[in-house]
């Protein structure tokens, strides 16, 4: 095992009791299997289907055409069969494979509505069951995946079980009651952690749209209770902090409560909590053009699911401003809107798409974007993604171009950490205060005091009226520490319809956008550079797009005043 030099004893040690316990949960992991494979032997099946839940997410006609045609677009990879099977391909990536095996594409054939689509969508089915009797890649039979495709598949069931004879009927039967064992196996050491919740989902809906379910109900709603106990917080965000778990998570449980009132059922009080906390959380991270702040893992926003989602929800509750057991805050003057990151990395086992983004943000004039993060490269770019993580693809101070968190693959145990978080931020206080003049936030974090022994403290103003945002960022030498010479670099990544031009008659910028709301940045009359920078989360593809840096030493400036200023004519 090698670590990098700089990690002192303590964090070294915290890196070997994370990797015993990755192993020991592993081998625990390699006990519990027979009792899994007695308990599937010695179930009965379920003889059939009595409901199937609602999938509310969208479909496309289009892709059940392609996929007719041979055409598998997924995962950003596009693989055209030649009248093979796609289930006998090389999958050109893990996430095209995965997207693949989980069958959420089965939707687009029912949105079709034709006999061709329907009758396709049954043969690929069977195609697929077929083969897994002979045995299929590792990617089919991941937690995640087999959750997935249990949801897809009682979802879909109508449209893959009209016409079927007495023993395709049974084959199903049978493939999806091995998916719920397997579930019930995976959910107990599923990495990442989301997947646990996944496959509680979809445990829960196996039992209660089954015939005979009532055995395996009262267990996996024990399991779905305690995995939403750990992967929603008080305040409705996810424990891995990505905007697009909720919601992900938030389409997953609308339909399985409606699946409880199908049967006559009271869902458990705790699902209809996490509904009513998500959604308010969810609207805390939206845009005025109804994107989604781009912290921790989001991408390219879907508005069409996050108009279903919302609009299924019903609660129409308000967008939180303190999220504090997720880490974020919320400032809403005027047309200006200001979102925070000011939280801790997730837990490593739910951190594998976590950024080191601690005290970035993002902000913007109604409808119109202007200072983001660089966001999720998604599956297209996967070669952007270690770089997409870094501090500095974020709106806010690095320090010697080193980021705030340290992760696995930096570490020698890529193996066993891979993209995990294993070393971050663990101290950030943040505090609002709010008066006639506007509303504040100072936060401050401990992710660069190991290798500099400098805390980041950072503060944001926003005047009451919407027209200008103050910020201030510090760097505080850690107690009884020397003070190190760093150089810093505070950037302000600029949404691609922003147009930059510097100010001739002092150092400032001005920032104009297409709708007109233009404005001016300055920084305490220190010199400014504008840079090059990429927009990961359009949904067309990586846009190009322009940042706002400052540099310094912190020997030589260790405070630097900001401001967006509105310009008015």
């Amino acid at each position: 095992m090698t670590v990098p030099r700089v990690l002192p004893l303590a964090e070294r040690l915290r890196l070997v009791r994370l990797l015993v316990a990755r192993v020991a949960d592993k081998a625990r992991i390699g006990l519990k299997r027979p009792y899994f494979a007695i308990g599937e032997r010695l179930c009965r099946q379920p003889e059939r289907l009595l409901i199937a839940p609602q999938d509310i997410r969208t479909g496309d006609a289009t892709i059940a055409e392609d996929i007719y045609g041979g055409y598998y677009a997924f995962g950003g990879k596009i693989v055209n069969a030649h009248g093979r099977s796609p289930f006998a391909l090389a999958p050109p990536s893990m996430e095209w494979a995965k997207t693949l095996y989980g069958f959420g594409w089965l939707r687009h054939m029912r949105a079709a509505d034709t006999a061709l689509a329907r009758a396709n969508a049954r043969s690929l089915v069977k195609e697929f069951i077929a083969r897994s009797t002979k045995g299929a890649p590792d990617p089919a039979w991941e937690t995640d995946v087999v959750a997935r495709r249990t949801l897809s598949w009682l979802s879909q069931s109508p449209m893959l079980l009209e016409g079927a004879d007495y023993d395709e009927y049974r084959r199903f039967m049978r493939a999806l009651t091995h998916g719920f064992w397997l579930l019930q196996r995976g959910a107990d050491s599923a990495w990442p952690g989301g997947a646990r919740l996944t496959a509680a989902i979809a445990m829960t809906c196996y039992a209660l749209c089954v015939q005979g379910g009532g055995g395996h109900l009262q267990r996996s709603v024990r399991l779905l209770i305690s995995q939403l106990e750990k992967h929603i917080l008080p305040d409705g965000g996810s424990v891995d902090r990505n905007p697009q778990t909720l919601l992900e998570v938030l389409l997953d449980l609308l339909p399985l409560r409606q699946t409880f009132a199908a049967r006559g059922q009271a869902p458990p009080p705790e699902l209809l909590n996490a509904i009513d906390r998500i959604g308010p959380a969810l609207r805390m991270f939206r845009h005025g053009d109804g994107s989604l702040a781009l912290f921790n893992g989001m991408g390219v926003t879907a508005p069409d699911r996050i108009a279903i989602a919302l609009a299924y929800e019903g609660t129409r509750g308000q967008a939180v401003s303190n999220a504090r057991y997720s880490g974020y805050q919320r400032l809403e003057a005027g047309a200006a809107l200001v979102l925070i990151d000011a939280g801790r990395p997730p837990p490593p086992n739910h951190s594998n798409l976590a950024y080191a983004g601690c005290l970035s943000f993002e902000f913007s004039l109604g409808a119109e974007r202007i200072v983001i993060n660089c966001g999720n490269p998604g599956p297209r770019r996967a070669d952007a993604h270690a770089s997409a993580r870094t501090t500095a693809a974020h709106s806010t101070l690095s320090l010697d171009d080193a980021s705030s968190c340290l992760f696995g693959f930096q570490t020698g145990l890529r193996r066993w950490f891979d993209g995990e978080i294993l070393i971050g931020p663990q101290n950030v206080p943040a505090a609002r205060e709010s008066n006639a003049t506007g509303m504040t936030v100072s936060a401050s974090h401990d992710g660069y005091v190991r290798q500099f022994s400098l805390f980041h403290e950072r503060r944001w103003f926003l005047r009451a009226d919407g027209e200008r945002l103050e910020g201030r960022d510090r760097l505080i030498p850690s107690t009884g520490a020397r003070s190190m010479n760093a150089d810093y670099a505070i950037r302000f990544h600029i949404h691609p319809s922003v147009t930059l031009t510097m100010a001739a008659e002092r150092p400032a910028i001005v920032l104009e956008t297409p709708g007109g709301a233009n404005l001016t940045f300055e920084a305490g009359g220190l010199p400014l550079a504008i840079e090059e920078s990429i927009f990961f989360a359009a949904p067309e593809g990586p846009r190009a797009c322009e940042q706002i840096v400052v540099y310094g030493a912190s020997t030589d400036i260790d405070e630097i005043d900001w401001s967006f200023t509105a310009i008015r004519h």
